[in-house]
């Protein structure tokens, strides 16, 4: 049977926390230097560019097939869009961007949604939504709790800013492989999950959207998910070390 949870080792623990500093890098500069007028392919290019300045490599390109440096969804696109160059940034447009970095033999693994001008109240309420309930699914995740706790608490803020949650897809460990047991759904379910314990690392990841709950796969490239009523959706992602007291943030945004 494969393991509930994985407990990283110091030394993996040290890699694990250098290669996440470097992924948060990249996906600060990369959400500062994205502009209106840019094409998803040339940011994805960008993005490539940037995690070769840092020695790593794009965890995601050709993982299970991917085609692209980083995950690059817009408006409507929940995750995993792949950069295109008929696709246009434009300035109203909130732009998910989801990036992973292999550095000495560990991942980072995190997401950011951002715009470039004013949004209308109901996208500041799903952008400030996602945000919050990641951030309180991270003060969940304490030594000696459950991952129940904080699929908690990620679906009471999200159910507080009246947004739905993307169900199919969830977070999930990280660090040397990226995607490690166990799961961590960003709603609750039957069972506690797996005890909390120092040495996990997690990604947590709420994806919500404004409309229904319901996402389908674009057929003509098998990875883009979307929302199938067309209504917008974010994605926001930390990864996080459960230590003995507060979990820590590996992938704080220091600059955003």
């Amino acid at each position: 049977m494969p393991p509930a949870r994985i407990i990283h080792t110091p030394e993996e623990i040290s890699r694990i926390r250098r290669a996440a500093m470097i992924t948060a890098s990249v996906r600060d500069d990369l959400a500062a230097m994205a502009r209106p007028g840019m094409t998803t392919f040339e940011l994805d290019t960008l993005a490539g560019e940037l995690i070769a300045r840092t020695g790593g490599k794009s965890a995601f390109k050709n993982y299970c097939g991917f085609p692209g440096n980083i995950c690059i969804s817009v408006n409507d696109v929940v995750i995993h869009g792949i950069g295109r160059t008929d696709v246009v940034l434009n300035e109203r447009d909130i732009v998910s961007i989801d990036i992973g970095v292999k550095f000495d033999g560990a991942l980072g693994d995190t997401a950011l949604t951002f715009g470039f001008t004013e949004q209308p109240a109901d996208i500041k309420r799903l952008m400030n939504g996602t945000q919050n309930a990641l951030m309180e699914g991270i003060a969940a995740a304490r030594c000696g709790a459950f991952v129940h706790d904080i699929s908690a608490a990620v679906e009471k803020c999200a159910r507080r800013h009246k947004l739905s949650i993307v169900r199919e897809y969830v977070g999930h460990g990280c660090g040397i492989e990226l995607h490690e047991p166990p799961q961590v759904p960003n709603y609750t379910g039957s069972g506690r999950g797996p005890r909390l314990e120092p040495g996990m690392v997690l990604c947590i990841e709420p994806m919500l959207n404004l409309g229904t709950e319901s996402v389908k796969v674009d057929r003509a490239d098998g990875w883009t998910v979307r929302t199938r009523d067309g209504q917008w959706s974010a994605h926001y992602e930390h990864m996080i070390l459960i230590t003995e007291n507060e979990p820590e943030i590996l992938t704080w945004q220091k600059t955003m």
